[in-house]
């Protein structure tokens, strides 16, 4: 009788877990819509702005880089043979050349996501916002606007120009008309002005986005490649994406050895 009743009661339990929601699904934020919402202040733990592939640590000056995992996916990034050639020119070159960390300029998509500083997202039913400490980089992406044309003849810009769609709870973001003087991490990986990203933000609980790019250029690149990686909300009440404008007396011995080589 006591097998029996306990039975039952497995079945109880088991019928009600498999009808309730996932708890991750009950945690995440949505908007008045109904969509995902991401508003909140975020930030990668990663190591990819050092270098996007698995690396050992690296010490000079005053500044080291930290060893890390790879965030791509099967640790390779596909260089067409000349545009290697050009990598690895820039990895020699790094410590003066990188366009973010020895030159403080735009870091621009995706590498802007990577870098060690937070970001704030702000997002209505039309438009989201993406407001970054390093270098005072904004970035929009228009929900309403899939259908305007890539316009031919218009410069690049640094920070690209970002069009988003939703995929179930997923927000896909195409971004395109980027600016090929932007690094893709301080070991000198690289792009054309062809690149196309494709950027793809989902919950894994209310805390943590899922942050997914794929990355596209035939000028460069061999095949389009992915690389991935968890995003973490700051929770401090206190927390605040400050202004920073990551400028440095480039001709002073301080410059030099505070950049990261």
């Amino acid at each position: 009788m006591l097998v029996t009743g306990v039975g039952i009661l497995l079945s109880a339990v088991l019928a009600f877990a498999q009808t309730r929601p996932p708890a991750a699904a009950t945690q995440v934020p949505r908007t008045s819509d109904g969509k995902p919402d991401f508003s909140g202040i975020w930030q990668a733990l990663s190591t990819a702005a050092w270098d996007l592939q698995d690396h050992s640590a690296a010490l000079f000056g005053t500044v080291g880089v930290p060893p890390g995992r790879g965030v791509v996916e099967g640790n390779e990034i596909p260089y067409k043979p000349e545009a290697l050639e050009q990598k690895k020119q820039n990895f020699a070159n790094r410590a003066t050349e990188d366009p973010a960390f020895a030159k403080c300029l735009l870091p621009g998509v995706p590498r802007a996501t990577y870098m060690p500083y937070p970001f704030e997202i702000s997002q209505n039913p039309a438009l989201i916002g993406i407001r970054y400490q390093f270098a005072r980089a904004v970035r929009t992406i228009d929900l309403a606007g899939r259908s305007r044309e890539w316009l031919k003849g218009w410069p690049d810009f640094w920070m690209g120009d970002s069009r988003g769609r939703w995929e179930g709870d997923t927000l896909v973001v195409d971004v395109r008309k980027l600016d090929e003087r932007s690094w893709l991490d301080h070991a000198g990986n690289f792009h054309s002005e062809e690149l196309h990203v494709v950027e793809r933000y989902s919950f894994i609980d209310r805390d943590h986005i899922r942050y997914e790019a794929t990355i596209e250029d035939p000028k460069v690149f061999t095949r389009p490649w992915k690389m991935t990686m968890p995003l973490y909300r700051i929770i401090d009440p206190q927390a605040e994406v400050f202004e920073w404008d990551c400028r440095f007396d480039q001709d002073s011995e301080k410059y030099k050895d505070a950049v990261p080589k």
